[in-house]
């Protein structure tokens, strides 16, 4: 019983492998060590792994990289006119119209929007995962449960859903943080659940079934892992996308009203009154979203290319 069951093993492995075959040039290599070999030769990946890690760095050593307080305000500090300010000794790019340094304010504003990013995708992936192994795994009647919830909050659009959410939660960085996160939550599910139904129907899958594997074997074992790559790909991408809801909401006064914690968002909603005299208060936060965003876009773009078998043959 032994060897045959080490025989089922083995043949399952090999076919369950076969599933993310590499192409020829990557023989020998997992997929997840193909992919980040492809993703190191790669330009555009590493531009968009480069512009998140920087991002990253600042968030992290804000404290010390911010030259000034963000929340203290220098009235005696000049504001002066233009898209770039003349420089002010401890005022690189001058400061808003309360006086508060807007370097500094830039700096914080990127540990802000990033946490609200990072913790909103990761709830709605493990929330999204947790309904398309569910639906995917057991079909039948939960995979009907589960997809007619997930319809419903997709036929809500996004923003609406994320603003009703948040409205109802109350403002605070946590209901933000939700409120994205419960729009996140049926792309995630629907995506791993396809995913789960193809893998589901594959030869290895169907040869473990014949061979007499446990289903939870086959589905934790097997066809799970097998079914993350796209997962992996949209979550990297949902970084961008949440960034961009954060600062949306946030700009419509539904975000954290702490001051002491600025955002981006906040920062563009608190520059709209002043464009035509000081309109680097509101390019400046603006360029931060985009570019933040277009990393997160490109980094996830190859990702999809390097793990897509449609795109590695």
């Amino acid at each position: 019983m032994t060897a045959l069951g080490d025989y089922k093993r083995e043949r399952i492995d090999e076919l369950a492998a076969r599933a993310g075959q590499l192409p020829e040039g990557d023989a020998g290599l997992s997929l997840t060590r193909s992919a980040v070999r492809r993703l190191r030769r790669d330009p555009v990946a590493i531009t968009g792994a480069v512009i998140v890690l920087v991002f990253l760095v600042v968030a992290a050593f804000a404290p010390l990289l911010a030259p000034r307080d963000p929340v203290t305000q220098y009235l005696l500090s000049e504001i002066r006119p233009g898209l770039i300010p003349g420089s002010q000794e401890g005022f690189p790019l001058g400061a808003d119209n309360l006086g508060r340094d807007l370097l500094s304010r830039l700096i914080y504003g990127s540990r802000q929007s990033l946490l609200i990013g990072v913790v909103s995708t990761v709830l709605g992936l493990v929330v999204g995962m947790t309904l398309g192994v569910l639906a995917g795994a057991f079909g039948g009647w939960v995979d009907t449960l589960v997809m007619r919830f997930v319809d419903i909050i997709l036929s809500i659009p996004g923003l609406l859903m994320a603003i009703t959410v948040s409205v109802l939660l109350g403002q605070n960085q946590y209901a933000l943080m939700i409120a994205i996160a419960v729009v996140q939550v049926p792309i995630f599910a629907r995506l791993l659940r396809g995913s789960m139904l193809v893998q589901r129907g594959s030869d290895y899958a169907v040869a473990a079934r014949a061979l007499g594997v446990r289903k939870s074997r086959i589905v934790f074992g097997h066809v799970l892992p097998n079914s993350l790559s796209p997962v992996i790909v949209q979550a990297t991408l949902s970084l961008a996308t949440a960034i961009i809801e954060a600062a949306a909401l946030s700009y419509l006064g539904l975000g954290d009203p702490d001051i002491a914690r600025p955002e981006w968002g906040a920062m563009l909603a608190n520059a709209q009154d002043f464009l035509s005299i000081r309109p680097a208060l509101a390019v400046w936060p603006a360029l931060c979203i985009i570019v933040v965003a277009l990393g997160f876009t490109l980094l996830g773009e190859r990702l999809r290319e390097a793990l897509d078998p449609k795109f590695r043959r």
